[in-house]
């Protein structure tokens, strides 16, 4: 656990839709080394995406309505009218129209990003980290030298809200300071299988997992999945909820209801799926063959 508090990061994610609402969110990430890269679950990055194309949505209504203004074949009238009903149907839309990311202290910045969504992986490159802030950078658990059964600890923060909101002034993000240090949670789950779920549509990567007997918890994605000695099992990506197969009936007053039973279970990045990623982009990080 104290490894891995080391190169265990919160990120932020803080939103302000077009009716002007804001809401936040709140994930893991892992530094990876010197050279300050980080990886984390794709899905941290789903918001983000949502922006840039909403980005483009909102740049092509605007060149629709200069298109309208500028069309020497209507009339002042009809031009109000095609832009008004464009201006309206753009209303009923909710769509991002501010984003930010807050890396573990201010002023950290990714310039860019590799997401595949589909296998749930992202990688960065931080700029500004001073070179003390990591004592110690992971290992990656060699994906040959892993069996079920193992016992494991995810590590991230879950069950706490943070708030952020939208300075006009300063047209940026602001957080209540008041919510730092934001606390870790560790939660312990075996290693009971893998999970493959298909090949991805490239199709380079198989879409392969490993499962723990416990669920991830919100607040854990992209966070570590790691062992005794503090090696990378896999990164945190989702939760799943597996039926029993029995159904108790429950009376509730003068009503009979059926109780359907599950067992929630974690996934997470296989270790042989982060090692071929980060190969694919060629960033330098540390296997553990022990």
């Amino acid at each position: 656990y104290q490894i891995a508090s080391g190169f265990t990061r919160p990120v932020i994610t803080s939103v302000r839709f077009s009716e002007n609402s804001v809401e936040s969110s709140l994930g893991s990430f892992v530094i990876l080394n010197k050279e300050v890269w980080i990886i984390t679950a794709g899905h941290i990055l789903q918001s983000f995406a949502g922006y840039q194309n909403h980005k483009k949505e909102i740049s092509g209504h605007r060149d629709e309505i200069s298109a309208i203004q500028n069309n020497p074949g209507l009339l002042e009238a009809q031009k109000q009218k095609k832009i008004k009903e464009l201006k309206k149907k753009c209303e009923k839309q909710r769509r991002i129209i501010n984003h930010s990311f807050w890396w573990g202290q201010d002023r950290l910045k990714i310039e860019t990003f590799h997401v595949n969504f589909e296998i749930d992986l992202a990688i960065g490159r931080l700029s500004n980290l001073p070179g003390n802030m990591v004592k110690e950078y992971p290992k990656i658990i060699d994906p040959q030298n892993i069996k079920p059964g193992r016992s494991l600890c995810k590590l991230g923060y879950p069950f706490y809200n943070i708030k952020t909101s939208w300075n006009p002034k300063t047209k940026g993000f602001e957080v209540d300071q008041k919510v730092f240090p934001i606390p870790r949670f560790p939660m312990e789950g075996m290693y009971t299988r893998n999970v493959i779920m298909g090949k991805s549509k490239d199709p380079k990567y198989e879409r392969k997992f490993i499962e723990t007997s416990t669920p991830g918890l919100r607040g854990q994605s992209g966070g570590p999945i790691f062992d005794v000695h503090g090696r990378i099992w896999a990164i945190q990506s989702q939760t799943i909820s597996l039926p029993l197969g029995f159904s108790p009936k429950l009376k509730k007053g003068n009503k009979e209801t059926t109780e359907h039973q599950f067992i929630n279970v974690g996934l997470g990045v296989h270790p042989e799926t982060i090692v071929r990623f980060l190969k694919e982009f060629g960033v330098s990080f540390e296997m553990s063959r022990a």
